[in-house]
């Protein structure tokens, strides 16, 4: 940023008086109107020529104010602060920002119930509604307090309340609040969850086994074979299916999570469950739907290949990172191969192992030699 500059002005007017004003260089953006200007006229005046001791006395206070509104100004656009907390900015509604965003999620069914459950709850604790304005780091504090005296599981209310921290670093993002509150808030933590997974043996007998709907077996499978979401095997199309038998096959994907492009190849048994190929714009997995009825038919299928764990879809890729763990695959490859950014994320499956691991050598604890 050009070094800036804000003097205090003066500008002859009607009956004997000077407006003051800032005259700015370079020129501001003006936080109303997002036109960039020179000038900000105070609404302050003084008299041209003092007639009295009382004219006198208000001339030299109302330039103390208006060297006041110049030194603070100064420093507001110093720090990038200037303009974010206008009237208008000020009025509007934080409720109603979130709602928006909630609404951005529509695509990602889990993601968005999420979000409107989130926004649920916020509503209910803010039920007078709260403004950019009234937001805060006192504000986000009290509301995290009260989340956590609600009856909901630990990591519900982890889930919720990061919704609300993203929401306030978006409204920070923006320029709706002067600051990112969020930062000055611990987060809820949540709890470690028991992720549940398929060995090899029980992917084999799954695979044996029937499925009321097709397209869900053959997609769960997939997802267990290459590691892939829900959401982009559902977005999958021909068109992103490259290769051919002699060099293989990978497809060429952007992440619906995380926006990352990636290049992922396919083992031949996940290549085998695909059918013939279709128009380039055509989903691969066509009439692959997210649903309670989908779910249902899910656990059914498990139930029918006599697996006793509570699996959902998500599972099949926890399956995949464990399994190619168990295999030897080394943790930066699995990583990769999940497309996650960070490392760290990709260490709860290799602990998974190591537990197994060690569980495994336990049962030789009660061996007499």
């Amino acid at each position: 940023m050009p070094a800036v500059k804000v003097k205090l002005r003066e500008k002859k007017i009607s009956k004997g008086r000077k407006s003051l004003y800032l005259d700015f260089y370079p020129a501001i953006r003006n936080p109303k109107t997002g036109k960039e200007t020179r000038r900000e006229f105070l609404g302050l005046y003084i008299y041209e020529k003092p007639k009295s001791p009382f004219e006198t006395q208000s001339n030299k206070q109302t330039r103390i104010i208006a060297e006041k509104i110049r030194n603070d100004r100064y420093f507001e656009i110093l720090n990038n602060t200037y303009g974010f907390q206008s009237d208008a900015k000020k009025k509007k509604s934080f409720l109603d920002f979130f709602e928006q965003l909630a609404k951005q999620r529509y695509s990602s069914k889990s993601n968005y119930d999420s979000w409107l459950s989130a926004f649920k709850y916020l509503r209910m604790y803010f039920n007078n509604g709260l403004t950019m304005g009234e937001l805060s780091e006192h504000a986000i504090e009290d509301f995290k307090n009260w989340l956590l005296h609600t009856d909901l599981s630990q990591n519900t209310k982890h889930t919720y309340f990061n919704k609300i921290r993203a929401a306030v670093r978006e409204a920070h993002k923006k320029g709706f609040i002067p600051e990112n509150y969020v930062n000055k808030v611990s987060t809820i933590k949540a709890d470690e969850t028991k992720r549940e997974f398929l060995t090899l043996d029980e992917l084999k007998l799954l695979a044996q086994t029937d499925c009321e709907i097709p397209i869900l077996k053959k997609a769960f499978l997939f997802s267990a074979l290459t590691g892939l979401r829900f959401s982009d095997i559902q977005a999958l199309t021909w068109k992103d299916l490259q290769g051919n038998e002699s060099s293989g096959f990978f497809i060429r994907f952007r992440q619906k999570k995380t926006k990352g492009e990636e290049t992922l190849p396919i083992p031949k048994p996940a290549f085998k469950l695909l059918e013939q190929r279709d128009d380039p714009e055509q989903k691969i997995f066509k009439g692959l739907k997210y649903s309670a009825w989908n779910n249902l038919k899910l656990r059914e299928w498990i139930m029918d290949a006599e697996i006793r764990k509570k699996i959902t879809f998500h599972c099949a890729r926890h399956s995949f990172a464990t399994i190619q763990l168990e295999l030897g695959t080394d943790i930066y490859t699995v990583s990769k191969l999940l497309g996650h950014k960070e490392l760290r994320t990709t260490q709860v499956y290799a602990n998974i192992v190591d537990k197994k691991k060690s569980e495994a050598m336990k049962k030789l604890d009660d061996f007499k030699i």
